[in-house]
């Protein structure tokens, strides 16, 4: 059983908010970096201790391994959550922690690497019996003929993507056979700049998919349980905007028999801790992306209509305590919907950093802001935009949507642009709220298609 009492949060901004306060339900010590900019963050006020560990950019402060390992050696800590972004896919980093002696709260490095290697990812989902898209069983060979080979039998439309990738870097979408050869080279120069990795692989392309998740938590006894699925469709550039829970206009049976095959891969490759399987789902068919092996910034819906705290579950496990709850005790209740509200301009999503002059977040029943927000914060612009996630509850999806309708008028964001009209209108959008949009309706709402 692994044992530690003082844990170092590497991370900022809400998330690290978010660990601080499930670290006191548990009775840990939770201590605290952050960089130059952040030394007023409220997650640091919840903090036994912290200190600065370098200067404003991620390059000099959150993404240094070292830097973060002097910090948890000199705070006392004994374990490390990353949270999610940053080092929290690195498994380098995962290795450094456990190498230093402490316990790296998330799953094994072997996992996260073969997990983080798309082609690999799928291979192994395959073998488990996850469904996936019609494609190459490995990386693309560097023949153009090959290739060639490969995408007539697929059929056409084909989509590239990285074996490291995320975020739509290193993807492309090949419409018909003339367009191949340049997105293939296109695709593999973008990967090496972005992952110093080159490697590609190909996949049939869906023209109307939803993105439909399903959550998963595993112990270090062998049990793993899927805690419901989310639809995460309203994105852009494969960015997500809204999530939801649970998933409407699919069969739940079809859905649990997926739930339960990825709660089985889990089991079979001996995975600890909270995980996230992505799926596309089209004329009645999943289909495995890839698997998130850390904390996903949408996981308060899954919370919500659980009733179960992941976070607190996460420290559970990584100190070697079972699951507290067997796949019989999950129920979903209600709906629940988060909006994320990033500091970009509603219309042309150029970034906004600057001076938050007033911050008035919505409240009444069913309501919940995650933020690091109040008056006077200054946004910098090094980091992610993300300054708040509403996430609304209800007895129905109609309930919710007016909660968070509601929700959203009464929030306040002065003194930089945000999201929040674009998220009000989406809310009045009749294609989202009669549910079942594809992950490409919002750039066809907004007139831009990216891919």
């Amino acid at each position: 059983m692994s044992e530690f009492r003082r844990v170092l949060i590497a991370n900022r901004g809400e998330i690290a908010l978010r660990i601080a306060r499930a670290c006191r339900l548990l009775g840990l010590e939770a201590v605290g970096i952050y960089s130059e900019a952040d030394a007023g963050l409220p997650h640091l006020r919840l903090m036994a201790q912290s200190v600065c560990i370098g200067p404003t950019p991620a390059s000099a402060s959150y993404l240094d391994s070292p830097r973060i390992l002097r910090a948890a050696k000199f705070l006392g800590a004994d374990a490390i959550h990353p949270g999610y972004g940053f080092l929290s896919e690195n498994a380098n980093f995962a290795d450094a922690v456990v190498e230093a002696g402490l316990v790296f709260i998330g799953p094994s490095a072997p996992i996260m690497r073969e997990m983080g290697d798309k082609i690999a990812a799928r291979c192994h989902m395959m073998r488990s019996g996850v469904p996936c898209l019609p494609g190459t069983e490995g990386a693309l060979p560097q023949g153009q003929g090959d290739v060639e080979k490969i995408a007539a039998r697929i059929g056409y439309p084909v989509i590239i993507k990285a074996a490291a990738g995320g975020g739509g870097r290193g993807m492309r979408v090949v419409p018909e056979p003339g367009a191949l050869s340049a997105a293939v080279e296109a695709a593999r120069e973008e990967a090496r700049r972005a992952f110093g990795n080159s490697a590609i692989y190909m996949e049939r392309f869906l023209s109307h998919p939803r993105h439909i998740e399903i959550q998963i938590i595993a112990d270090t006894q062998g049990n793993a349980v899927w805690l419901g699925a989310r639809d995460c469709s309203v994105q852009r550039r494969h960015q997500k905007l809204i999530e939801e829970a649970p998933v409407i206009g699919i069969n739940p049976l079809i859905i649990a028999q997926l739930g339960e095959r990825c709660a089985h891969a889990c089991r079979e490759m001996g995975y600890v801790g909270a995980g996230t399987f992505e799926f596309l789902y089209e004329n009645e068919s999943f289909f495995f992306i890839e698997m998130n092996t850390r904390l996903q910034v949408e996981h308060p819906v899954t919370e919500m209509t659980t009733g179960i705290d992941i976070v607190e579950t996460q420290l559970r496990v990584a100190l070697g305590q079972p699951l507290p709850f067997t796949q019989a005790d999950v129920r979903t209740n209600g709906h629940a919907i988060e909006c994320r509200i990033t500091a970009e301009d509603p219309e042309t999503f150029i970034p906004s950093p600057g001076l938050i002059h007033r911050w008035r977040p919505p409240g009444g029943p069913g309501v919940r802001v995650d933020t690091h927000l109040y008056d006077h914060y200054l946004v910098p612009p090094h980091y992610d935009s993300l300054l708040a996630k509403i996430i609304v509850h209800g007895r129905n999806r109609e309930d919710a949507l007016a909660r968070m309708r509601a929700a959203l008028s009464e929030t306040q964001v002065d003194g930089i642009s945000t999201t929040l009209s674009l998220h009000a209108r989406l809310m009045n959008d009749p294609a989202i709220t009669n549910g079942c949009v594809d992950v490409h309706h919002l750039e066809r709402i907004l007139g831009v298609r990216d891919v």
